[in-house]
């Protein structure tokens, strides 16, 4: 992988993460990560449209005037989330119904429109590709850690209602603290919501200074060469 790809993943998951770094798509990001299995559903979703629609602004960009290219973009767009909708309804019926409206939600999700605009219609589709997955991974990982943080704080499980994305098998993968645990109520309701990603963030913020810090040490200790 050469340096423009590897920098195009790294910013996805990490240093340009849409949840932690630009705080984008935070309406469904707060709103469906009360379990993990809402927030990994909705996170992959995202992801599929995030790919659908970089490959296709970048197909078309150059015959795209640019006095109408947002309005393509967000038809464009739409055309996948309800077809992603359409897809759930059928078949992940379960899980669709437990995210309701925040499925076709994902057509105002700025992370998407932002990433065709600034991304996807000035480069190949093979950037695009990337950019896509990249960007879908790294806010489904965000959903995938704050459901699983607030379902185990609040209710003292894990992979609750698994079997909604992956068959009625997956039920026992339910994983309990304990039958005696009362769980923390504040944890599954919006301010808990707040205060994981404000934790999250805080966390992310420490790990980039000390690498930063991490960084700049060896150049500090370097003793000039002397003539």
């Amino acid at each position: 992988m050469d340096d423009g790809y590897r920098n195009i993943v790294l910013g996805g998951l990490w240093t340009n993460n849409q949840a932690l770094v630009a705080l984008l798509g935070l309406c469904p990001l707060l709103a469906v990560s009360n379990t993990l299995i809402n927030g990994l559903g909705l996170g992959l979703a995202t992801t599929l449209v995030l790919v659908l629609s970089n490959v296709s602004v970048s197909t078309i960009r150059h015959w795209v005037r640019p006095e109408i290219r947002l309005p393509v973009f967000v038809l464009i767009i739409a055309s996948f989330v309800t077809t992603v909708e359409l897809v759930m309804n059928a078949y992940f019926h379960g899980l669709y119904k437990v995210l309701g409206i925040f499925i076709p939600l994902i057509v105002t999700n700025c992370a998407i429109i932002g990433r065709a605009e600034a991304f996807a219609s000035r480069n190949p589709i093979p950037r695009a590709l990337v950019d896509g997955l990249s960007i879908g991974i790294g806010f489904t990982l965000a959903l995938v850690v704050l459901g699983g943080a607030r379902e185990l704080v609040g209710q003292g499980t894990l992979f609750d209602g698994a079997q909604l994305m992956f068959g009625e098998t997956a039920g026992s993968w339910r994983w309990t603290i304990s039958e005696d645990y009362p769980g923390a109520l504040l944890a599954i309701l919006p301010p808990g919501a707040f205060l994981g990603l404000g934790m999250m963030i805080a966390l992310k913020n420490i790990i980039d200074k000390r690498l930063s810090r991490h960084e700049k040490t060896p150049a500090a200790r370097a003793e000039p060469v002397s003539a």
